[in-house]
């Protein structure tokens, strides 16, 4: 790539700069950037007529690292060379667009793009032409991706807190009230959402993850951030930085709703038409909101949505209600793989849930799915719904088949069409795909009605008509007159070679220009004629009639056949392609040609704006559609994979009753690995009776794989996908929380023990009895005694007081006592096989069988895995000795059993003890002076404490309980 410009490219390029050192000063002088905001910066270049990009400063060399991957490619501009000139790098337009992509996606990175000022002739001075971030892409939308087949709506947040009202504030928790307002600038949709939050901000979060968030606007703290409001920002920033999410800092001015009453209502489809803020609030309620109107006015200040004017009118607004969805944190999203990391290394297809379920064949369809993976429904009714259609064409294969490859995959991505039409930058091509799409709807429509007319479930029937039948006859009943219109105005002769014009017979003018280039184009063919009779040469083989783009329409020879060119002919230029010429007749001709053209691409030029105003008005119709399709997309991608993977329908129960079993349950990722075998596992967790379970065994048996499975087959369920089981009863959970895997954020300040503590605080904190909670290794970044104290209070506390299901992996065997004090604990295992060894090297040989059986495992076997892990043999034999020398501790040291009555006896001894002590008095004589009394001296206290342990001492020889205390003492 370091090659690709060329060395005579590479000097006039860099001749740019090194002959304008103006530029170096007005780079000096450039705003600083922020480390904090991560910002890229490319200037737009020209140089006689080429436009290339290049990068500067510490842009030049992350732009060497990440994209020619070498720093050779580094110029050092100005005086000093490489010690201290500034550094710079060229990017071809094609190569800047994909690294400029790549940074706003996989980098969450911002931009920005200098363009020369207009009437600068040297490259001194540059202006800033447009911004992007990862949440807001619209001024470079249609420049980096519209070409790309697939973007994932970009969704940017303002959040607001402030203090919760009196009548919610708790005294065991410091309650906020937060204000967010969110924008999808695809869909042109606005949305606020107002809550009651804890200061570990969990139902933030869960909001966040719901979303897919891109990007975060909060405001500005102190400098000093010792406040309250900038301990909660900062608690805030960690929480959007565990989601993934690039925060962006405004001032808090910025975040005041004073204005927001006149200009919302300008962006909203139905404008309401009142004189007074009050009666705006009426029919826009979401004004009336507590705290979300201050977010959603820096909202639309950062997004300067009231500045263009083609989103006046079209944007809807709406509450987002956070407890119609299951709620998901950043641990599960990780913990379950339900979507992948952009640009992960060694991330396949089939790693992520995302990937495993996606056969959609739409934009739009894909994107959906992912939207439903992270909005989980809650609502048994609309579950049932999902999971009847899944099934109805899980028993369809034809239909199924008919349209995935007939219908969906020939759809565009109307959503993004329709952008372009209301922004006035689509195309032709624009209007004959939406022309395309309605000619399928018939094909779609037959295909869905023999699926209706198939079904003998009434019930079911009814709900094909309603979900998709009569939305796709009312859009195609819509969009008759778009296909008439495009069929009137377009020459749709000219498709197949993807030529897209406006037919000439559509505009009286367009006709007479058409009428005229034809007269022009025959005199062409006729003075071609002509010239080829009278040099006796054949035409196209010998003689070429051609459009040159410095000469316009000519005549072109060979240079060997050229050598005889008579004098009446005018020479116009010889190159290696041959000798270029033409007559007096041919040059009026095609200077006609070039006028006439240019007149007739005018005319058409207005005639194709005038089309694409038209079809901009079927844009509602063409969302609706949009919508539909999508629907109809991901429940005929479940269908496929639970068709294909021999997934069941679950039998899904309310909230808060049923149990959880699973039959013959399978992981939907592990399973399609290339090299593994499943072994299949039940799952038995009944309400009241086994609710909470605690899972034992060695590394690498399983453990992680069997407590995860159990998330992702619920959320599947509660999204309305089959399962991979043999069948499955599910309960509706409203919270899937995990602790699996934490790491530590050194940067940030963050261990790996805080990190897993911050975790398990949110699920202490935000789990109900209705929630799933799944726990890995809890308690492994401290020491083994706190770890353990760790494992066992928040277990009982998880059993005891939230009476969630739990599913607690450990390799603390002795938490697996916590059964003794609670009934519904129950204790698993993973089976492995132990044998003693043939080899001298190993004691023992175990072999992993990955199943999950009742009962408690008595060892974790790590040291068999180090073994398979190939450890060298002397480091094995060292921990075989030094975990052996700590077992005979342990034993050497354990607490003997005791009689109850022995032990029953020693307390009551200890009771007399501390009773004769208290009420005693330092001496004999001195009968008004008590043991407490601040006037006994410390000598006579110690005196009458001798006597009372030597009162003692029969009790202590007697009773070994006792003195088993007294020795440890």
């Amino acid at each position: 790539m370091a090659q690709m410009y060329g060395k005579e490219k590479d000097t006039e390029r860099d001749s740019v700069d090194n002959g304008d050192p103006g530029f170096t000063i007005f780079f000096a002088k450039l705003p600083k950037k922020s480390p904090s905001h991560g910002t890229l910066r490319l200037f737009l270049r020209t140089v006689g007529g080429d436009s290339f990009y290049a990068a500067y400063g510490p842009d030049a060399i992350f732009v060497a690292e990440n994209v020619y991957h070498t720093n050779t490619v580094i110029k050092y501009l100005g005086a000093g060379g490489r010690a201290a000139g500034l550094p710079s790098v060229t990017l071809k337009t094609s190569v800047a667009h994909v690294l400029l992509r790549d940074a706003l996606t996989s980098k969450q990175l911002r931009i920005e793009i200098w363009e020369q000022e207009p009437g600068q002739k040297k490259a001194a001075k540059f202006q800033l032409a447009k911004e992007a971030s990862p949440g807001n892409l619209q001024a470079v939308e249609d420049l980096l991706f519209a070409n790309s087949d697939f973007i994932s709506a970009p969704i940017i947040m303002a959040i607001k807190l402030a203090t919760a009202p009196i009548d919610v504030q708790s005294t065991s928790a410091k309650l906020r009230s937060v204000g967010a307002a969110f924008a999808d600038t695809t869909t042109r949709e606005i949305a606020v959402a107002d809550f009651i939050d804890t200061d570990l901000f969990s139902n933030l979060e869960s909001l966040v993850i719901q979303l897919s968030v891109k990007e975060a606007i909060i405001p500005t703290g102190t400098s000093s951030g010792t406040t309250d409001r900038d301990i909660d920002l900062n608690k805030l920033k960690a929480v959007l930085d565990r989601c993934g999410v690039v925060v962006t800092e405004r001032k808090p001015s910025e975040f005041i709703a004073k204005n927001l009453a006149h200009d919302l209502p300008r962006l909203l489809k139905e404008s309401p038409e009142t004189s007074t803020s009050a009666d705006v609030n009426v029919i826009i309620p979401q004004l009336s909101l507590p705290t979300a109107p201050s977010a959603l006015a820096a909202l639309l200040l950062y997004l300067s949505l009231l500045a263009d004017p083609s989103n006046h009118g079209m944007y809807t607004i709406r509450t987002h209600d956070l407890s119609q969805y299951m709620k998901l944190d950043a641990s599960a999203l990780k913990a379950l793989n339900l979507v992948g990391s952009a640009g992960k290394i060694g991330e396949t297809k089939n790693t992520t849930l995302f990937g495993v379920l996606n056969k959609c064949k739409t934009s739009q369809g894909s994107r959906l799915l992912g939207t439903w993976l992270k909005q989980p429904l809650i609502n048994l009714h609309e579950i049932n719904k999902r999971q009847d259609l899944v099934e109805i064409f899980v028993n369809d294969t034809n239909a199924r088949r008919t349209l995935q490859d007939e219908f969906l995959k020939a759809m565009p991505d109307l959503s993004r069409i329709c952008k372009r039409f209301l922004k006035s930058v689509a195309s032709l091509e624009d209007v004959v795909r939406v022309y395309q799409a309605t000619l399928k709807l018939p094909g779609m429509i037959d295909a869905i009605t023999a699926v209706y007319d198939d079904e003998a479930d009434e019930a079911r029937s009814s709900l094909v008509e309603e979900a998709y039948l009569k939305a796709f006859k009312d859009c195609a009943s819509s969009l008759e007159k778009y296909g008439e219109m495009v069929e009137q105005t377009l020459d749709l002769d000219e498709l197949e070679g993807h030529n897209y014009v406006i037919k000439p017979d559509y505009d009286p003018r367009l006709r007479e220009l058409a009428d005229k280039l034809t007269e022009v184009r025959d005199g062409l063919d006729e003075e071609h004629h002509k010239a080829g009779d009278d040099l006796n040469l054949e035409l196209d083989k010998k003689l070429h009639l051609e459009n040159n783009q410095v000469y316009g329409y000519c005549f072109r020879l060979t240079k060997n056949d050229a050598k005889n060119l008579p004098k009446k002919y005018i020479e116009l230029g010889t190159n290696k392609g041959g000798v270029y010429f033409t007559t007096p007749k041919l040059k009026q001709n095609a200077e006609d040609f070039k006028e006439i053209s240019k007149a007739y691409e005018r005319t058409q030029r207005g005639l194709v704006k005038q089309v694409i105003e038209i079809a901009a008005t079927y844009a509602p119709i063409l969302e609706d559609l949009n919508n539909v399709l999508a629907h109809l997309d991901v429940i005929l991608s479940l269908a496929h994979v639970s068709a294909n993977a021999s997934y069941v329908k679950p039998s899904v129960t309310e909230k808060g009753s049923g149990s959880l079993i699973l039959n013959d349950a399978r992981h939907p990722c592990l399973e399609l690995q290339d090299g593994i075998v499943y072994i299949p596992n039940n799952v038995e967790m009944i309400k009241d009776q086994s609710e909470f379970q605690i899972i034992t065994g060695p590394n690498m048996g399983g453990k992680s794989t069997y407590i995860r499975l159990v998330g992702v087959i619920a959320l599947m369920a509660q999204i309305g996908c089959f399962v991979p089981c043999a069948d499955a009863q599910i309960p509706v959970f409203d919270s899937i929380l995990c602790r699996v895997g934490a790491g530590d954020s050194q940067l940030k300040g963050v261990s790996t023990f805080m990190a897993e503590m911050l975790e398990t605080a949110t699920i202490l904190r935000s789990a109900t009895k209705d929630s799933l909670i799944i726990i890995d290794e809890l308690g492994r970044g401290t020491s083994t005694y706190d770890g353990f104290g760790l494992a066992w209070a928040i277990s009982e506390y998880i059993a005891s007081e939230i009476h969630a299901f739990c599913l607690f992996a450990t390799h603390f065997h002795e938490l697996t006592n916590l059964d003794q004090q609670i009934s519904h604990v129950k204790n698993l295992h993973v089976v492995a096989h132990v044998a003693p060894s043939n080899k001298t090297s190993r004691d023992q040989d175990i072999t992993l069988l990955y199943k999950v059986e009742p009962g408690i495992s008595d060892q974790s076997l790590g040291i068999h895995v180090a073994e398979l892990a190939n450890f060298p043999e002397d480091v094995v034999k060292l921990a075989r000795k030094n975990a052996k020398e700590l077992e005979d501790f342990n034993e050497d040291h354990a607490e003997e059993d005791f009689d109850p009555a022995v032990i029953e006896s020693g307390i009551s001894a200890m009771e007399t003890f501390f009773k004769n002590w208290s009420s005693s008095t330092p001496g004999q004589d001195d009968e008004d002076i008590i043991m407490d009394d601040d006037d006994a001296s410390p000598e006579a206290q110690l005196e009458e404490l001798k006597k009372q342990i030597e009162a003692l001492r029969p009790a202590v020889e007697g009773n070994p309980w006792l003195k088993s205390i007294i020795t440890a003492l």
